[in-house]
This record gives C-alpha cells, structure tokens and sequence, in this order.
C-alpha cells in the first residue's frame, strides 16, 4: 500500500553545491539520500512506535530546520530537514503483481516494484509440478499448467521481513493456490459468444 511519511533526516551538503541555491542543493541531496531507500514507518499517534519498514518512492517536500552545521574538518554542512515523501508499505496478506524474474528448483523470484521474493514451488497451484530446469519453468502435471521466468503473475504476501535498510536484504514469500491467484493469463475468463 501507498502511504504519504514526514519524517527528519540530516543531509550532509557537500562543498562543491554550496556555491549553488542552498534551498535546492538540500533539496537534491535529500533526494538522492532517501528516494529509493528503506525508512522506518511509524505509528502517526505514537511516533516511538515503528510500523514496520516502508521504501521511499518519492521525496515531495524538504523543509530545512534551523541553520546548517559545519563540522571540522570537514568542508560540507549538516542541515536538519524535515520532509515529506511518497512511500510504498508491503503489508502481509497484500495482493500484488509482479513478474517471475527466475526460475530455480525450489521455487521462482517475484519482482513486484523494487521487491524480490520467493514463491515456493509448493505454492504455485494445487496440482503436481515437475519441474523443467531445462526450460527454466514448472508445469502442472494434470493442468499443464506452466510458469516461467517473464510471466506476470498476481500473488499474495505471506511472509515478509523488511527489518534490514536493504531491499537485497528483504525477505518476502508469496502463494498462488487460492481463487483470483495465480498467471494472469489463467485468470482471464472466456466470454461465451
């Protein structure tokens, strides 16, 4: 789910853009300091309390607190900022769709915006899968049902783990087995004529 954070953050203004519109220098290193990173997420009515970890899409707004620092030193300024982004918060049970990116004997990674995850072989469909490493897919033994690496695939979160700042560090499993799951292609009803 797509949330709106506030939240601070000290920017660290390197020299070299000081001689620059401070406003936008502090704008652009906020940017490039947050937008695509994990933050934590917290509770609005208890800010100690964090929600979990949310990937910061978009910085909307930066607003500078109080006069930069200049630590000796070191040539560039530390600026408090408040600021305002867009964000992403996977939750458990979501619904998401995503693209098969791999295929292993175990099961295939899921690429759903900036995440990776794992569905499970077990977690494909109800039917017997072989697999086919050769093909680089799985096949339903009675559906022939097939799954590969390029599929776009509609999956619910089953488990997840976001504790680490990394998004290569996330840890996100998926199912397919129940109704309104599975391939797109499979969920297309035909239309009698």
């Amino acid at each position: 789910m797509y949330v709106i954070i506030e939240d601070e953050y000290i920017a660290r203004i390197p020299p070299e853009k000081l001689s620059s519109n401070y406003d936008e220098a502090v704008m652009d290193v906020s940017k490039g300091s947050l937008e695509g990173k994990l933050v934590d997420l917290r509770d609005a009515r208890d800010d100690s309390r964090i929600l979990g970890k949310c990937y910061i899409v978009s910085i909307m707004n930066v607003e500078k607190v109080g006069e930069g620092t200049i630590v000796h030193g070191d040539g560039g300024v530390y600026q408090s900022v408040k600021y305002k982004a867009l964000a992403y918060y996977p939750e458990l049970q979501e619904i998401v769709e995503g693209v098969v990116v791999s295929v292993q004997n175990f099961g295939a990674f899921v690429k759903f915006g900036p995440f990776e995850g794992l569905l499970h072989k077990s977690q494909i469909m109800d039917d017997r899968i072989d697999v086919d490493m050769t093909n680089q897919r799985f096949i339903g033994k009675e559906t022939k049902k097939d799954i590969k690496a390029g599929d776009k695939v509609r999956v619910r979160i089953v488990a997840l783990n976001l504790s680490s700042s990394t998004i290569e560090d996330s840890k996100i499993g998926f199912t397919m087995k129940q109704t309104g799951l599975g391939k797109l292609e499979w969920l297309v009803r035909k239309v009698p004529n």
